[in-house]
């Protein structure tokens, strides 16, 4: 990453670290949304900057997507959701155009357990609530998600590790949804930005840098390991 890019991750990470420190001490809520939205808003403008076939464009999507539910969470839950689902939904087709070839029966049974944990636990901490269908329908599309990511040709250390902390953090948001704990909000953020952060850069390394053309218009090859 150079120049404009990195200055963009740059913005991004001053933003996205300060900001669950700084949420209490903001002058306004519409200050506060700035800054919230703009933490992986900036990765979707790096993204978009540097996109140079579908998988950017994609990659992107997923980013933009991403910043728009953190803004829309702040007007209406029902909005954020879906704008998060609706990233969930992109980021699965990236990751499915880009399968690891061939995948084993330890990596199959992992890619089929990830999106059931993830249905499971706010099935189980928010039963008989009015969020708990909602929530765990969400829940196993974010699970789909990390599932694809982790059957996906892109470094597992960064790709899959970012979609599982982002699993992990609204497995906390349907911990704090059933405890009623208001000390969660900091762990929550962090697990969140830290992994679309891990996903920008893991996809990114993947790509065609910005200034060299792609080789040829269709989905990525399979690729072996």
């Amino acid at each position: 990453m150079r120049g404009t890019i990195r200055l963009l991750v740059g913005m991004s990470l001053a933003f996205g670290l300060s900001y669950p420190w700084l949420w209490d001490h903001l002058p306004t809520a519409a200050t506060a949304i700035v800054m919230k939205g703009a933490g992986v808003g900036l990765l979707a403008l790096a993204a978009g900057w540097r996109a140079r076939d579908a998988d950017g464009r994609l990659l992107a999507g997923v980013m933009a997507l991403g910043a728009i539910g953190d803004v829309l969470l702040e007007i209406s839950l029902a909005a954020g959701a879906a704008a998060f689902a609706a990233g969930h939904a992109v980021a699965i087709f990236l990751y499915r155009r880009n399968r690891r070839a061939p995948a084993d029966r330890k990596d199959r049974a992992i890619a089929a357990l990830i999106p059931i944990a993830a249905a499971v636990v706010p099935f189980i901490l928010l039963q008989g609530r009015a969020e708990a269908l909602p929530f765990t329908a969400y829940a196993l599309l974010l699970g789909a998600m990390a599932s694809s990511a982790w059957l996906s040709r892109f470094p597992r250390g960064l790709v899959a590790m970012g979609a599982l902390l982002f699993l992990a953090s609204d497995m906390l948001i349907a911990l704090r949804m059933a405890s009623g704990s208001a000390g969660l909000g900091v762990p929550i953020w962090l697990l969140y930005y830290v992994g679309q952060l891990l996903i920008f850069v893991g996809v990114s390394s993947f790509l065609p840098p910005r200034g060299r053309s792609p080789g040829g218009g269709g989905p990525a090859k399979v690729v072996e390991g």
